[in-house]
């Protein structure tokens, strides 16, 4: 735990630093949260590859303290579904979060208990406001690495568990070459 000034190095090219490791997930860890499978284990027999990591900073979780760090969501898709992150809802479900894009296209999607979505393009110098009660996944559309750093309250916590059973209602996937949000075919109403 930290409770003095610091600071921590972030390439702004890649969104890595050499000062701590990050967090990654594989397209292991992606199993029943896309929509196609069967397209996931094939891809998984071949090679379990690296759809995002993150950074996750040792600092006090209590109130009045902000965690902050750089997600990178590397290109590809399964099936027609572009990588993403998992996505959560925060624990303390009325916390906000700020994303800014440092590099690479994508979306941020979003939504809530009630049904309200909102997905809201990432490119370079844009930031992305989620609201507090708002689930988020980064998803990158486009060729290159999808960068962003993000900050929030330190107590927040993180809800993973909630996305796993039900999904998001929306999925971002390709079609004709291009992004497109469709609804979510095995999204849970529960």
């Amino acid at each position: 735990m930290n409770s003095t000034p610091f600071s921590m190095y972030f390439d702004l090219l890649n969104g890595m630093s050499d000062e701590k490791s990050t967090t990654k997930r594989f397209l292991s860890n992606m199993k029943g949260m896309v929509s196609d499978n069967d397209a996931l284990e094939e891809m998984l027999a071949n090679e379990d590859e690296l759809a995002y990591e993150f950074y996750e900073l040792s600092l006090p979780e209590k109130d009045g303290a902000l965690l902050f760090g750089t997600s990178i969501v590397y290109p590809g898709k399964v099936g027609n579904e572009y990588y993403m992150t998992k996505g959560h809802f925060h624990t303390i479900l009325d916390t906000a979060e700020v994303y800014y894009c440092l590099s690479g296209n994508g979306y941020m999607l979003m939504e809530n208990p009630e049904g309200e979505w909102a997905a809201e393009e990432l490119t370079p110098g844009r930031a992305a406001y989620v609201p507090g009660r708002y689930a988020h996944r980064s998803i990158n559309v486009g060729t290159e690495p999808l960068i962003t750093f993000f900050v929030f309250r330190a107590d927040a916590g993180h809800d993973y568990g909630t996305i796993e059973t039900k999904g998001f209602r929306k999925l971002i996937v390709e079609e004709n070459g291009k992004p497109v949000i469709v609804d979510n075919p095995k999204w849970k109403n529960a």
